[in-house]
């Protein structure tokens, strides 16, 4: 590509204005017989103009560090669209093998040195509906945990959780009890079984994560 040339100061103002409009027709039209020529004629537009007002062209801005498409945490757009997906597909799940509605609803997984809890609680008091739904799911769960049962987590997660396998094995050595709270429930689980408490937190723990709660992921005394 030929190099673009400013034309040098001192000239006859009328006839240098001149060339400079000729030249830059001329240079424009040339530019534009080729297959790049949006691109190359923009930078050949913006470099003549400077050259016509005796100016030195703009730097480049450079990219940013950032660009269109990446969220907060670093995915690019059809990442973040597949985890919306993802998310949105846990929603659905979870409301079919629970109960109750997801969105209006908050979840929590404690990890504690003997097992853990699992709470659900309305974002909305007033809210009995899901109230009483999140109520009888937890007085569920605490039943069929202790059989060794665990149909509604596969059901919610499309997968077997961490831990699951373990803690339906060891289930006799497993204590599940429900607790009422003022706006939800728990579950509180024990053991003095060690492997059995590694497999109670591995099963918190991806609770956690899939449902992402921001809860520990570590016992917090």
């Amino acid at each position: 590509m030929a190099s673009v040339k400013c034309q040098p100061a001192g000239l006859d103002q009328g006839q240098d204005q001149y060339d400079r409009t000729h030249w830059l027709h001329r240079s424009y039209n040339d530019v534009m017989s080729h297959t790049c020529a949006p691109a190359l004629a923009i930078l050949l537009a913006i470099t003549a103009a400077a050259c016509a007002t005796g100016q030195k062209p703009a730097a480049m801005t450079p990219a940013p560090a950032n660009p269109a498409g990446m969220d907060h945490a670093g995915m690019d757009h059809e990442a973040h669209m597949q985890q919306v997906q993802a998310d949105e597909r846990l929603r659905q799940q979870g409301a079919a093998a629970m109960g109750f509605d997801q969105t209006a609803t908050t979840h929590h997984f404690r990890l504690s040195p003997q097992g853990g809890a699992i709470e659900v609680t309305v974002k909305d008091r007033g809210d009995e509906v899901n109230l009483t739904a999140i109520r009888t799911h937890l007085r569920e769960i605490a039943s069929q945990f202790a059989a060794g049962d665990f149909e509604k987590p596969l059901m919610t997660h499309g997968e077997s959780p961490d831990g699951m396998a373990e803690m339906a094995a060891r289930r006799d050595a497993i204590t599940y009890v429900f607790e009422m709270l003022p706006d939800g429930g728990r579950v509180r689980i024990t053991s003095a079984d060690t492997t059995a408490i590694a497999a109670v937190h591995q099963f918190l723990q991806y609770q956690i994560r899939e449902h992402k709660t921001g809860d520990p992921l570590t016992i917090v005394k």
